[in-house]
């Protein structure tokens, strides 16, 4: 009797659909960009982003881990906490904050290179979105810090985007009064662009996945 019980219980557990285990768990990690500064819940990037892959019958969580004002030395301080043990992906969208400061953009190099090194070891695939330096901060400045995003994606291998703002920076249609972070509308843009990248990120997990 107790036999025939566990054989029941068994092919009901094996019925049941692994929706939960089939979720890609994607974090997005950056700063006020990622995090959706002054924007209504629901506006930022990670749920719009959540969102447009639903509409695309993707089973995709994103996970907001975007703190306003982080520059790429506390993303490196909190990075290893901040991405679960769970999480299958991990967009990177840090630097506009050491180009705003003037950081030495070796400073800034080091630490993304850190960080890639940390997921790389972790095995997760990696979206990294590049920034450009504000053109106020001179022609040096921009020759050191652009070519950073580019060069570190070849070198670990990550998927890359390469201006997480085209489309918005410059354009008031899209942004907040101060001239730097995107309303709602502007949001929209963003995924919309960075789309096909996280399309080819879910790939790469489930080509990880095997």
């Amino acid at each position: 009797m107790r036999a025939t019980f566990l054989t029941l219980i068994a092919i009901l557990f094996a019925a049941v659909p692994a929706t939960a285990q089939d979720t890609i768990k994607i974090v997005a990690f950056g700063d006020s960009l990622t995090a959706g500064y002054q924007l209504a819940p629901g506006d930022g990037f990670a749920d719009v982003l959540q969102a447009e892959l639903a509409k695309r019958d993707y089973d995709v969580e994103v996970i907001d881990a975007g703190v306003s004002g982080d520059t790429t030395s506390a993303g490196l301080a909190r990075l290893d906490w901040s991405v679960p043990d769970d999480a299958d992906a991990v967009i990177l969208e840090l630097g506009g904050n050491d180009a705003l400061r003037g950081i030495d953009p070796a400073s800034t190099k080091a630490n993304l290179d850190q960080m890639l090194t940390r997921l790389s070891e972790r095995d997760l695939p990696v979206l990294l979105a590049g920034m450009l330096a504000p053109p106020n901060m001179g022609p040096d400045y921009e020759a050191a810090f652009n070519p950073i995003f580019a060069e570190l994606a070849r070198e670990h291998d990550a998927i890359y985007y390469p201006f997480f703002l085209e489309g918005v920076a410059g354009n008031p249609e899209y942004g907040l009064g101060d001239g730097v972070h995107p309303n709602a509308a502007g949001v929209g843009v963003i995924v919309d662009g960075i789309l096909p990248k996280v399309e080819a990120l879910i790939e790469r997990v489930r080509e990880r996945a095997g």
